[in-house]
């Protein structure tokens, strides 16, 4: 399938200089750039939220509960 696509042209000058080296053409260096870059999967972004201990002048928060939000920045605001 032929693509049009606007890329930086310091990228496309660097990724044709390195299908020269290796013997191959632009088009054949992308299509194995792409297919590499899909079948690594999701990014660490897309990952599950994962919610981390609430710290309070370096020390833990007991009880905290992480569905209330009020009650977090009341216990958070109460002195120790």
């Amino acid at each position: 399938m032929k693509t049009t696509l606007n890329l930086d042209d310091h990228l496309i000058r660097t990724a044709k200089i390195r299908a020269a080296q290796q013997g191959e053409t632009l088009t054949r260096l992308i299509e194995r750039a792409l297919r590499d870059y899909l079948q690594a999967g999701p990014p660490d972004s897309a990952r599950q939220f994962r919610a981390e201990l609430l710290t309070k002048r370096g020390q833990a928060v007991a009880e905290g509960n992480l569905d209330d939000r009020d009650a977090l920045y009341e216990r958070m605001d109460s002195p120790d």
